[in-house]
């Protein structure tokens, strides 16, 4: 057959059809994914809905009053607050082994759309797609996990005091305001104790090392059930504090930790000042104290209500600072869109690029942190 320019054309003509069809089908998944993220979304916003009595013309309405362009900073203040999430981790890597932080930063996204779909039980997600990506111990990554959860906590309780002790109401508060007034600083002062023996353990864990708390709970290590849980994670989580080598170590993660958050505070003062009306009277110390309320609520995750950190917040709109129902709701949706399921926006696209499906998910989650637990009774026996 002599190859003409006819006959070559007929011969392309399938390649290229082909390779169109696979343009298609990429941007038909694309869609599909948005799609699904859409679906997720107004689901677990649902659950809020029919548990709070509001007008949800009202609430449209209050949400297409919104300025789009705080909803748009917002947006992308997260994703930068996930950067530096990255950054952090990486400092904590390091000791570990090699790191990159493109690839932490895709698997942070990942994991915290991981937790979206799945969860709590989604937590482990994230360590064990980090181990998979750089190629390092799943147990070490688990330490790294807990240590990166200590210093959330930490800048937690200090947001928490901070809004406490700054708090204050005046003539036309309410009830509830008044209370929390007169608690706040009894609560600050347990936090600030709180913080300094949580800042003491890790200082001795750092310099004392884990040998002694391995010898201590051997016991638990070797056993089953719940107890040899408890005590592979204390045992990953004192060898994660040992990631921590230098002071300049220990200043980077403070520092991005503190920038970190204190962008978090910036969105939820751009979401209520989006808003208008009372919303966009709230100073940034209000809006630390809506945070502070909100990291609680995060943390308990009440059931039935579309997420603890939507109910409280809008608790904290409607009874602290005395916004309409309606307004309180739209902005504490809005947070809850912005702050927690914004990731899913690149996070599902990576991890169905990952070819990581939901029960896969749950498998590496269930596998891996038995695993982890395992690792640490193998080394506590090393130890003897």
């Amino acid at each position: 057959m002599i190859l003409t320019a006819s006959n070559l054309t007929r011969v392309l003509a399938p390649v290229r059809l082909a390779k169109l069809m696979q343009k298609s089908s990429r941007k038909l998944l694309v869609v599909l994914i948005g799609l699904l993220v859409l679906g997720f979304v107004v689901y677990r916003s649902s659950g809020m809905l029919r548990h709070s009595e509001f007008s949800g013309i009202e609430m449209l309405r209050a949400v297409r009053s919104a300025n789009p362009y705080y909803l748009i900073l917002s947006l992308v203040t997260i994703y930068l607050c996930y950067a530096l999430r990255s950054l952090r981790w990486k400092v904590f890597q390091q000791n570990l082994g090699p790191s990159s932080f493109w690839n932490i930063y895709k698997m942070t996204l990942a994991g915290f759309s991981a937790l979206q779909l799945l969860g709590r039980p989604g937590e482990p997600v994230r360590p064990v797609l980090l181990a998979r990506k750089e190629k390092l111990p799943v147990s070490g990554m688990f330490g790294v996990y807990l240590l990166e959860r200590i210093f959330d906590f930490a800048s937690m309780a200090v947001i928490a005091i901070v809004a406490l002790l700054r708090f204050r109401v005046d003539s036309q508060s309410g009830e509830t305001a008044r209370a929390l007034e007169k608690a706040a600083k009894p609560a600050a002062s347990l936090l600030f104790l709180g913080i300094l023996g949580a800042t003491s353990l890790l200082v001795y864990l750092r310099f004392h090392g884990t040998a002694l708390l391995e010898r201590q709970l051997q016991g638990w290590l070797q056993a089953h059930g719940w107890r040899a849980k408890v005590a592979g994670i204390v045992m990953e989580f004192a060898r994660g504090v040992q990631t921590i080598r230098s002071w300049r170590d220990l200043a980077l993660a403070v520092l991005y930790s503190a920038v970190h958050w204190f962008l978090v505070l910036v969105v939820y003062f751009w979401v209520a000042k989006s808003f208008g009306g009372t919303l966009s009277t709230l100073s940034l110390s209000d809006a630390m104290l809506v945070l502070a309320v909100t990291l609680v609520g995060s943390v308990l995750q009440l059931p039935g209500v579309g997420g603890g950190s939507q109910a409280v917040s809008t608790i904290a709109y409607s009874r602290i600072f005395l916004v309409k129902t309606e307004a309180a709701l739209a902005a504490s949706i809005v947070l809850w869109l912005i702050t927690f399921a914004a990731c899913s926006l690149a996070g599902v696209p990576i991890l169905i690029h990952e070819g990581l499906s939901l029960g896969k998910l749950r498998e590496l989650a269930e596998h891996e942190k038995d695993a982890a637990i395992e690792s640490a009774a193998k080394q506590g026996d090393s130890v003897q």
